[in-house]
């Protein structure tokens, strides 16, 4: 695991960020510059490029458009949002019908971009808006084949420790097409992401302390050099 000598931590006020609402159905807040909001003070952390909480309107959300070269997911925090891509066909996993997955609560859906994917996020519930967080990554490397994974982390496991959700492909960056195929994360249980990333989530209740390991753990991240972390 690489080891930081000095980390400088960097006071993010949640009021300070972006805000942008869009035709009404769209409240969303930027911790990095995006779209129409810049700040050159914010603009990445390493290969974390957005960061987006979104709050969308019923029967409203983000019509099918294109990605590639990135690494993108959403982690539900209320309500139900639909995905739909090019990739998923029946049988995949976590599918729910025939081309679709809906997520609720606690729910990661991810996708590689890579040579260039097309999806669309939609929140067909009637009544209810939904709350989510956007994420974005810059990859180790460009064309990359296309994936898709789900996984659902529960809030019981969340208000005990920190839960990992999301680690680095284990085999890294010059990864063979059968490692790619087999998608083995370096942190088990989690999602492989193709970059120097490491995400978890917690539910920290009055009178508990947490403790997290910067780069993951059992040495997730090996190496930095030459690589954007």
């Amino acid at each position: 695991m690489s080891k930081l000598n000095h980390a400088k931590i960097i006071l993010r006020r949640s009021s300070e960020r972006g805000y942008a609402e869009h035709g009404g159905w769209l409240k969303t807040h930027h911790t990095f510059s995006f779209a129409d909001y810049f700040d050159h003070r914010f603009q990445h952390f390493g290969c974390l490029r957005v960061l987006n909480e979104d709050r969308v309107s019923p029967r409203n959300g983000f019509p099918t458009h294109r990605h590639r070269d990135a690494e993108i997911f959403s982690y539900i925090l209320s309500g139900e949002l639909t995905h739909r891509d090019s990739m998923i066909q029946r049988g995949k996993e976590g599918v729910q019908g025939k081309d679709f997955y809906r997520m609720t609560r606690g729910d990661v859906q991810f996708t590689t971009g890579g040579s260039g994917i097309a999806h669309s996020e939609q929140n067909e519930h009637t009544s209810k808006p939904v709350h989510f967080l956007q994420i974005w990554v810059l990859p180790w490397k460009s064309s990359l084949k296309p994936q898709y994974h789900t996984m659902s982390f529960s809030d019981n496991a969340k208000r005990q420790s920190f839960v990992p959700l999301i680690s680095p492909l284990a085999a890294g960056p010059e990864a063979t097409p059968a490692q790619e195929e087999a998608a083995v994360p370096a942190i088990p249980g989690t999602i492989p992401i193709h970059a120097d990333f490491v995400m978890g989530a917690g539910i920290i209740e009055p009178g508990k302390t947490f403790t997290w390991a910067v780069g993951g753990k059992d040495g997730a991240v090996q190496s930095t050099r030459k690589r954007n972390v």
